[in-house]
């Protein structure tokens, strides 16, 4: 009989507080997906750690003491020397500027220091997955700016390519559902406990529904988000 063994999602922790290193670690260790491989409070014992460990995620603060490496320079560093390794920033400065930087420094996620503690789980887990993680009401906020003119994620957007994604949706009901939901500003998390569903269902339906639609980043939904909606069938 052919056995096969759990895979671990292994993550690493870089924070200047150690209350707050103790505290990511005791969520992330309420998922048994899991593995926290160490926590750190100097950005050169993280570093030194993932030399001789391959980590899947490494959760970093963006500002950490004035001696220490700035936030933006830390993500570049680790995005060169451990490409496969997916960041996900958290941070007291929750702004849609320090969001896009870090973003474009090579970070998969970010969440504020203001959010429910819990959706670090949910954002570990997207970003494990190659996924981009921004928590709706940010998305929002990057779309309306760049909507707006000032592009901070990306240069490629086009009008007409977002028109093009709606009018190519194709969703199914329960796509369609998570999607909405979404846009009204729920999480993930909000979503699968309104529906009964896990985690990891419900975030594969959103990512299903955005491939379907030609969205990379969460933003770009909120950026047709009027169309969009009146596009989608509920």
């Amino acid at each position: 009989m052919t056995t096969f063994s759990r895979h671990h999602t292994s993550i690493a922790l870089l924070d200047d507080h150690a209350l707050v290193l103790r505290g990511l670690s005791l969520v992330l260790g309420e998922n048994p997906d899991f593995r926290v491989v160490g926590s750190f409070t100097q950005s050169k014992d993280l570093l030194q750690c993932l030399k001789s460990e391959e980590v899947d995620v490494v959760i970093v603060d963006y500002e950490l003491e004035p001696s220490d490496t700035d936030g933006l320079n830390l993500i570049k560093t680790l995005t060169r020397l451990h490409p496969k390794t997916a960041i996900l920033v958290i941070s007291a400065h929750y702004n849609p500027a320090t969001v896009a930087l870090a973003i474009r420094g090579g970070a998969k996620g970010f969440i504020g220091k203001n959010r429910p503690f819990e959706e670090i789980q949910t954002a570990a887990l997207e970003v494990s997955r190659g996924r981009t993680f921004l928590e709706p009401q940010m998305a929002q906020e990057l779309a309306q700016q760049q909507r707006h003119g000032e592009v901070l994620l990306s240069g490629n957007y086009s009008e007409e390519n977002m028109q093009r994604a709606v009018s190519l949706s194709a969703l199914s009901p329960k796509e369609q559902e998570v999607i909405r939901c979404f846009l009204t500003g729920m999480t993930v998390t909000d979503i699968a406990e309104k529906f009964n569903r896990s985690l990891k269902t419900i975030s594969g339906q959103k990512q299903s529904a955005m491939r379907k639609l030609g969205l990379k980043a969460d933003h770009e939904l909120f950026i047709i988000k009027d169309e969009l909606l009146k596009s989608l069938q509920f």
